[in-house]
């Protein structure tokens, strides 16, 4: 069986300038697997290259076996692979239930979407009890909530994560790293970037750093924790 997602020598930057380059690496269905590194190590332009949001781009992008390297931004997500960003993405504007239903707007069929949103509201009890507030005035980690819940009505066989604990505080740091183990158990495949090693690599599965551009290290987690060369580097461990 393929893997959700396999890169092959993927590579993107800005101008005539590679930032990541000779990227490859696989994320299966029912797995986190998280990027760590240094700021400027290229975490986020991998993401972003990902979703096309890079204009150089180069190497292979396979979901679920089929090349997609090729697709623009919404034609991946009607693929299957949904990208949440370092910043909020929310509408504060609009209700919780209105910014579900932005989140759905590709899907045609009632049916499916209430399905879906019953089932979203079920994981998401928070949302379900609010849906007419204003998203605005929601905190920090319950806008990150919003924003997952909102991506599952595409039903993505792919999420990617940019710093999704990014600003919260830290009670709300351990429920989003709980809401990322949940997409696992609902059997997404989940490539998240994550400042916080620690937490990250403890909620994850495998883990690969990344330095100037390349993966130098790609690991279980469990392992990586331990590992003296990433303790040193990244933890702040002597």
């Amino acid at each position: 069986m393929s893997a959700t997602l396999r890169l092959e020598n993927f590579g993107a930057g800005y101008g005539a300038r590679l930032i990541i380059e000779d990227v490859s690496l696989e994320v299966n269905a029912g797995e986190i697997v998280t990027v760590i590194g240094h700021n400027g190590a290229g975490k986020s332009t991998l993401l972003r290259g990902l979703f096309n949001l890079v204009p150089i781009r180069q190497g292979r992008v396979l979901l679920k076996g089929q090349p997609v390297e090729h697709l623009a931004s919404d034609r991946l997500l009607t693929a299957g692979i949904a990208f949440i960003p370092q910043h909020r993405s929310i509408f504060p504007r609009l209700t919780i239930a209105e910014n579900l239903r932005m989140g759905a707007y590709t899907v045609r069929d009632p049916g499916i979407l209430a399905e879906r949103m019953a089932g979203v509201l079920r994981l998401f009890p928070i949302l379900q009890n609010r849906l007419g507030q204003l998203a605005g005035l929601m905190s920090g980690g319950e806008q990150r909530m919003l924003e997952i819940a909102r991506t599952l009505l595409q039903d993505p066989s792919l999420i990617m994560l940019d710093e999704p604990s990014i600003g919260l505080a830290p009670r709300m740091v351990d429920t989003v790293f709980d809401t990322v183990r949940l997409l696992r158990d609902q059997g997404k495949a989940v490539l998240m970037v994550e400042q916080n090693v620690r937490k990250a690599l403890s909620a994850s599965d495998r883990g690969a750093v990344m330095e100037l551009g390349s993966l130098r290290l790609i690991d279980q987690a469990r392992h990586l924790i331990d590992d003296e060369r990433v303790a040193r580097l990244y933890m702040g461990r002597r």
